[in-house]
């Protein structure tokens, strides 16, 4: 039986109470996930620093600023070389050249390390070639002005990057577009998979260029830019580091790059098939912490 209309009103004030009750209950909660927005990204500071800190460009440009003195000195002296492993015999006759990375280099891509923390996803390969075909990555400050500086005293620009083979003309349009020298009848784009030899290890790479010039200077953004010996330990890492102190800052530039390279994934022994969460937890656990009282 329904009720009647006085019992219906009597209810009435009780289940508004109610319901009421519940929609307050339950706003907190609904602010609280606005609030929190996407997902924790481990590189969320990184890439805010790049894209939009003075510290970065300070940084950059006096990367660049050095390495334009260090070329001046480089020219001077005919014994120099920024590859001691890959050069040998008489290189003092060579013609001029330096080596640049790209990504992080002298190309800045922060634009797709934005979308993985918005996205919150990981480094995906697929992802990447599509926007590396997008042709919108820009310039790490202080670069472009160095590289036509380099041109303009003769120096051979090469850039050794480990974009592959399939993505070497979508580079190759974005680059033109930016300015940077081009190499004119030469190839100066060394990419991954060029040739059956040329892999991340950038060697032989080094070798092919050290055949026919004198490099001068080599500048990047990760150990790997300057060495092979770049995945092991970290105890490993830090002992080529020290091996090679006095190159650091001289024939060797390094730019900075806190979004990405071997430096994040050492410590996780460079198994890129571990988890996120798994990861994670390796770089947790490798950082020291203040005991706090």
């Amino acid at each position: 039986m329904s009720p009647t209309r006085p019992a219906m009103l009597r209810r009435a004030p009780v289940r508004a109470c109610l319901w009421t009750a519940a929609a307050l209950a339950i706003l907190p909660m609904a602010g609280a996930a606005h609030a929190q927005g996407p997902a924790p990204h481990d590189t969320l500071d990184a890439v805010l620093w790049v894209q939009r800190s003075v510290e970065f460009k300070a940084s950059a440009l006096g990367a660049f600023a050095l390495a334009r003195k260090r070329l001046d000195e480089a020219l001077a002296d005919r014994n120099w070389t920024a590859v001691p492993a890959e050069q040998s015999g008489t290189f003092q006759d060579f013609p001029p050249a330096l080596i640049l990375d790209l990504d992080e280099t002298v190309l800045d891509n922060s634009l797709f390390h934005a979308w993985m923390v918005k996205s919150d996803k990981p480094f995906d390969p697929k992802a990447w070639t599509r926007f590396v075909a997008s042709e919108t990555s820009t310039v790490v400050d202080g670069a472009l002005d160095f590289a036509k500086y380099a041109d303009s005293k003769g120096v051979k620009v090469f850039y050794v990057s480990n974009r592959t083979s399939e993505e070497k003309e979508s580079t190759r349009r974005n680059m033109a577009r930016l300015g940077f020298p081009m190499g004119g009848n030469v190839d100066v784009f060394l990419m991954t998979r060029d040739r059956p030899d040329w892999t991340s290890a950038k060697g032989t790479r080094r070798a092919f260029i050290a055949k026919d010039y004198r490099v001068l200077l080599n500048l990047g953004d990760n150990l790997g830019d300057f060495t092979d010996a770049f995945r092991g330990s970290e105890v490993e890492r830090l002992k080529v580091y020290d091996d090679n102190r006095a190159r650091w800052g001289r024939e060797w530039i390094m730019l900075p790059n806190p979004k990405y390279g071997s430096f994040e994934s050492a410590p996780y022994g460079h198994n890129f098939k571990l988890s996120r969460e798994g990861q994670r937890k390796a770089k947790l656990d490798a950082i020291e912490a203040w005991s706090a009282p």
